[in-house]
């Protein structure tokens, strides 16, 4: 790591950050072409054990006030994590065993299907409170959590945008309720795929420190300049959107090209 590259990982921890306090989810589907095409980390697998590592820390750490306030229930947030990281486990596993090319391609389709949720509004905090209708059905948890963790092991994300859909419906939370639970199990989530990404040599550190202290400072930025915006975050929504879009479109082409020339 030069001292670019380290200047450039807070860079990128603090735009991820950022997002993720001013919009409420969905940032850290950007770490992972921030950390390849900014910083320059070219291998795949490295940046996605160190992205999980980076994600599971700023979880934690943004779990404590969701705490204080009474929004994480316990229950339900211990048993999803548990069941989730067996997925998360087994997804780290695959992924491992998965060429990077291929993992990147699978990706940019995944950052596609995000940008469309984000401009449809089905995002943590983008609705408001829902009713409780389903609660008690514990019996959809275990799939629901296995589900969930083994994308989240496969690709190295957080999964907050999976994670608190899949908890009001198994687990009948409210929406509130549900974005501050899911931070326990994206947590655990990517600290089961960090472990397994650490033991195999495929965490860089001197990537994950910057980006987590840069991620830390965007955050509480964002946070403090949400509180200003009121209405005008769902027009940032639809940008960040659009700017996740062109970034999968821009990882298609690359994944293209390179299996252009693995083909000639």
């Amino acid at each position: 790591m030069t001292d670019v590259q380290d200047i450039l990982s807070v860079v990128s921890g603090g735009t991820v950050g950022f997002a993720l306090g001013l919009l409420g989810g969905g940032g850290s589907i950007l770490a992972v072409p921030l950390l390849l095409y900014v910083v320059g980390i070219h291998d795949a697998h490295v940046v996605i054990g160190s992205t999980a590592m980076a994600v599971a820390v700023n979880a934690y750490f943004n779990l404590l006030p969701h705490a204080r306030s009474g929004h994480v229930r316990w229950k339900p947030a211990v048993w999803f994590a548990i069941f989730g990281a067996v997925g998360a486990a087994f997804g780290s596993f695959v992924g491992k065993l998965v060429p990077s090319k291929d993992i990147l391609f699978l990706f940019a389709v995944l950052m596609l299907v995000m940008a469309y949720r984000m401009m449809k509004g089905n995002l943590p905090g983008s609705s408001g409170d829902s009713a409780a209708s389903q609660r008690g059905r514990f019996w959809r948890l275990p799939a629901s959590a296995g589900t969930v963790g083994i994308l989240s092991g496969f690709f190295g994300i957080g999964g907050g945008f999976l994670i608190v859909p899949a908890l009001m419906y198994s687990a009948g939370l409210s929406m509130v309720e549900a974005v501050g639970t899911s931070l326990f199990s994206v947590g655990s989530f990517g600290l089961t795929t960090a472990v397994s990404y650490s033991l195999s040599g495929l965490v860089n550190w001197g990537i994950v420190i910057p980006f987590i202290l840069g991620g830390a400072a965007g955050g509480i930025a964002g946070t403090m300049l949400a509180s200003r915006l009121g209405k005008q975050k769902t027009t940032l929504r639809y940008v960040f959107s659009g700017v996740i879009a062109v970034v999968a479109l821009y990882m298609l082409v690359m994944s293209f090209q390179a299996l252009q020339t693995h083909i000639a």
